[in-house]
């Protein structure tokens, strides 16, 4: 059976963070769910996580996820390492398992990767195999020292390498894949007998080598696969290349990014072909796009669900759904719990929360609609108002079918518009408008005969 052990009780004090360094995001999900999913893709049966810091954090984060977690004792007497993480798990270690070793702050791992080093594994027949890379600047990792038949013989951390060994290139990557009944047998012979006074994994190899047993060295292909994060510099760069990946998948899928550098993508969004993404956009949260769509330039599409057709051109959504052939923008903002129908048209700096906006019902400009419920074929005038706040409670707005709402008029909720209701331009809605019924509700015009003049 193939098994992980997933090291993730590191503090990462270097982040300067109070959240756990496992738990901070890389295009919108966090760091330790993409290695528990590269794990799982990799016809991996088990999965152990080594937790310490932020233990409580760490296990809410991964509750969905069929993992066996483990606690790592802390404090000044406990001597740390990875080769300490990984005695944590021996209990759930079998003497025929292929063992995998990850680590929690590695998220650019792929299923494609570990799934070759595990063949390569078996394959060899290897007591155990160190994935590696080879780096141009090969400083702060360990070194690999090969024997003559090219198996590896030991790993230095460069804290503890003389010269000779901090030139050479190729480094251990962190992962590594045991068999079992090995794994074990050499935990019990490492030491503490290093500059850091901790249990060294890199210290099996050695153990290995000494007893005649073969280790491996897997070459990796995309050295981008490794890379971890330590600070938010690191976080950053390990975005950037998630982003570029992410994007890819989505082109290659059917779908138009105008400028990939600057468009961000969450790992959990789903879009449709011909959609064309301009930049300056972010979609968030499982965010959904149907098909021959137009999302930006600048629009930001949180948990949404966006059906085919429709055009979001720079602004915000969130938590709603669009339906086909719908208009939002420029410069709109859907707040949580709006839906448009089809044929609907949004406009600049119209603010729709909570609301249901039936089809070919428009509002082009300047208003807010909020705690309404709008028929179809609805039209809502420049600066109208959905005044659904009385200072103590929201209230409702219903707006029937062919119903047409005048500029700058104020819908005092709770009211009824029935349907084909009319609504003169400047009025204050207080009471309900019946069916084909013209409502005006503003005062008479009084001109004052030549008090306009000299009136400073």
């Amino acid at each position: 059976m193939n098994m992980s052990i997933i090291l993730a009780a590191g503090e990462g004090t270097r982040m300067k963070s109070d959240i756990p360094k496992i738990l901070h995001k890389v295009c919108g999900k966090e760091m330790i769910k993409y290695v528990i999913e590269a794990a799982e893709k990799s016809e991996i049966n088990k999965n152990v996580i080594i937790l310490g810091h932020g233990k409580e954090k760490v296990e809410e984060c991964i509750k969905d996820y069929e993992v066996i977690s483990v606690e790592q004792p802390v404090g000044k007497d406990v001597p740390y390492g990875t080769g300490y993480a990984v005695m944590m798990a021996e209990d759930n270690i079998e003497d025929n398992d292929n063992v995998i070793i990850l680590c929690g702050d590695g998220p650019l791992i792929t299923s494609e990767t570990l799934k070759n080093l595990i063949k390569y594994h078996v394959e060899n027949n290897y007591a155990a195999t160190v994935m590696t890379a080879n780096f141009n600047n090969p400083k702060g990792y360990g070194r690999i020292i090969r024997n003559e038949d090219m198996s590896i013989c030991d790993i230095i951390e460069e804290k503890d390498a003389p010269e000779d060994i901090k030139n050479i290139k190729e480094i251990n990557t962190g992962i590594f894949c045991f068999k079992g009944n090995m794994l074990k047998e050499a935990l019990k012979k490492i030491d503490t007998n290093n500059s850091q006074k901790e249990y060294y994994l890199t210290d099996t190899v050695k153990v290995l080598n000494k007893e005649g047993f073969k280790i491996g060295g897997y070459v990796i292909e995309d050295e981008t696969d490794i890379k971890a994060v330590n600070d938010r510099v690191q976080l950053a760069e390990v975005n950037k290349i998630m982003q570029m990946r992410i994007n890819k998948k989505h082109m290659i899928a059917g779908v138009t990014i105008i400028d990939p550098d600057n468009t961000y993508i969450d790992d959990s969004v789903t879009i449709d072909r011909d959609t064309i993404i301009y930049p300056g956009t972010i979609l968030e949260q499982g965010t959904i796009i149907g098909k021959h769509c137009t999302i930006g330039p600048n629009a930001r599409i949180i948990n949404s669900k966006i059906k085919n057709n429709v055009n979001v051109d720079n602004s915000k959504v969130i938590e709603s759904n669009i339906d086909d052939n719908t208009t939002v923008g420029p410069f709109a903002y859907l707040r949580p719990g709006s839906n448009l129908g089809k044929n609907v048209k949004i406009g600049d700096f119209v603010e729709v929360k909570k609301s249901t906006i039936g089809d070919n019902s428009k509002s082009s400009h300047l208003s807010y609609i909020g705690d309404a419920e709008v028929g179809k074929n609805v039209n809502i005038g420049c600066g109208v108002v959905f005044v659904n706040y009385d200072g103590k409670n929201k209230n409702k707005t219903i707006v029937g079918d062919d119903a047409f709402i005048g500029s700058n008029s104020n819908l005092v909720a709770p009211i009824v518009v029935n349907n084909g209701g009319y609504i003169a331009c400047g009025s204050t809605i207080t009471k309900d408008v019946e069916t084909d019924d013209l409502a005006i509700a503003r005062a008479r015009q009084v001109n004052k005969k030549g008090l306009g003049k000299n009136r400073y």
